[in-house]
């Protein structure tokens, strides 16, 4: 194994990395130690391996299972989920969690709800920690100042099995946006102009740290949706110092260190941040004042413009492969060159995901709507049953159902489409999640990606509409 001496300046990214690394292969690989395998009830492949080679979780106390992806947000049980192939997944799910012996969030639990969403909320994510979950957004978790990413099912059952798991060290991007954020501009705003600009594959092999005055204002529940969309450039990973903030956030949550433990904790993260000279593999600069309200016209997140642009020609991309692939998106999303974004008519709204259903992003498009209705069909389902909780108790709720919107319960939903919630074939959907591909929202939908608050604009007028009007 190979240490760096002292005195050499360091990433966040590499301090945390080195931290874990327990071996590394001549190809290169690294054994690295995983402090929290994050599981749903997509593990069930994970766990059928486990069973068949007669091995069981080795440390079962570091693993939380939370089902999220098939949930029913209409009812809080499985024999509520859209068919019984789902209500069997979930409750496989269910025996799974018992046979493992593991930590288990089921449907009836106030701590069920996204796992990305979850795992912030109770102080599973601390700052220092390596994390892995089977689904890609675990990128989030780096906002607390982690090593989280996505793995797949047979690395899922080595995790289960070990507590460890072989990686390619990823190479290092730190983005920087310095300036001020523009009125009615946002966390999720900044990520779809990055994504914009160096595009879907743009952080391939690269773990990003997000740096900068934008990056240092933000709330912690912004910087979980930078790290959530990180995934969508094609990043390993996204990551933001451990700072004040960050502490606040984490202090006092359900499995946060204790107050016997905090002090030494805090003497860990202080030293986390990547230090003065520390190199990165690559730099990108950006002006926070420069980025407008951003809203995507294709089925990538790359295809993204501001609300005040028009939907670019296919013939003004550069490269053939841009431009085969710009003809063939707005054929899918029914859409002509040179349309304004601005009053594009919609069919429905959503208002959820791992990305967006903080009680921050709630209270956002909350803001919006005061003594305003809905146009168009819209629902908006919080990330976490504890989020849905607090929204009731500060009167969000009232204001979503007043408006009618449809206030659900908490789950992936609409984002995946696997739970029954889906966009009907043809419909146009505003909707606050990660990911705009072909049928991701189910056959047919066409997905136009926004912030909490332009989709609550757009849901009052039926077309996307630049919320700074508003």
């Amino acid at each position: 194994m190979t240490q760096a001496s002292d005195t050499t300046p360091r990433t966040l990214f590499g301090k945390i990395w080195d931290a874990h690394e327990i071996m590394r292969h001549p190809s290169g690989q690294s054994l690295l130690y995983i402090d929290r395998d994050l599981i749903h009830e997509g593990s069930f492949h994970a766990f059928a391996d486990l069973k068949r080679r007669n091995l069981r979780p080795r440390r079962p106390q570091q693993i939380f299972g939370i089902a999220d992806h098939y949930v029913p947000t209409l009812g809080r049980s499985a024999d509520d989920a859209a068919s019984p192939a789902i209500a069997r997944m979930i409750r496989t799910f269910d025996e799974n969690m018992e046979w493992g012996g593991l930590r288990h969030f089921g449907l009836s639990s106030r701590e069920q709800g996204i796992v990305h969403v979850v795992a912030p909320e109770q102080g599973i994510t601390l700052p220092g920690l390596t994390i892995v979950c089977s689904d890609s957004h675990t990128s989030t978790q780096g906002a607390l100042g982690a090593i989280a990413f996505g793995i797949g099912q047979s690395e899922n059952a080595h995790v289960l099995a070990t507590q460890t798991l072989w990686q390619m060290r990823p190479k290092t991007m730190r983005v920087t946006v310095d300036g001020q954020l523009g009125q009615g501009v946002t966390a999720k705003d900044v990520m779809l102009a990055l994504i914009a600009r160096i595009g879907a594959a743009g952080a391939g092999r690269h773990a990003i740290e997000y740096a900068g005055q934008v990056v240092r204002n933000m709330s912690v529940e912004a910087r979980l949706t930078l790290c959530n969309l990180s995934i969508e450039a094609a990043a390993r990973l996204g990551m933001v110092a451990p700072d004040e903030t960050t502490f606040r956030y984490v202090a006092g949550r359900h499995y946060a260190p204790t107050d016997q433990e905090w002090d030494l904790a805090m003497a860990q993260w202080r030293r986390l941040p990547t230090d003065d000279g520390a190199p990165f593999d690559r730099e990108v600069e950006m002006d926070g004042a420069a980025i407008a309200p951003m809203v995507t016209w294709g089925t990538s997140p790359e295809d993204a413009v501001p609300i005040t642009g028009r939907i670019p020609d296919p013939a003004s991309f550069a490269s053939a492969e841009k431009r085969k692939a710009a003809a063939k998106s707005l054929e899918y999303m029914d859409l002509a060159p040179g349309t304004e974004l601005d009053g594009l008519p919609i069919d429905r709204v959503f208002i959820g995901s791992c990305t967006n259903s903080r009680i921050e992003d709630l209270r956002a498009a909350a803001a919006i709507l005061k003594d305003r209705k809905a146009a168009i069909p819209t629902i908006v389902v919080p990330g976490s049953t504890q989020v849905r909780e607090q929204a009731e108790a500060e009167g969000l709720a009232r204001i979503f159902r007043e408006a009618g919107f449809e206030w659900r319960q908490s789950g992936c939903s609409m984002c995946a489409a696997m739970n029954g919630d889906v966009v009907e074939p043809g419909e146009r959907c505003a909707s606050t999640s990660n990911r705009n591909f072909v049928g991701r929202q189910g056959p047919g939908a066409r997905t136009h990606l926004v912030s909490p608050a332009m989709a609550a604009a757009a849901a009052i007028t039926g077309r996307l509409t630049d919320v700074r009007r508003l």
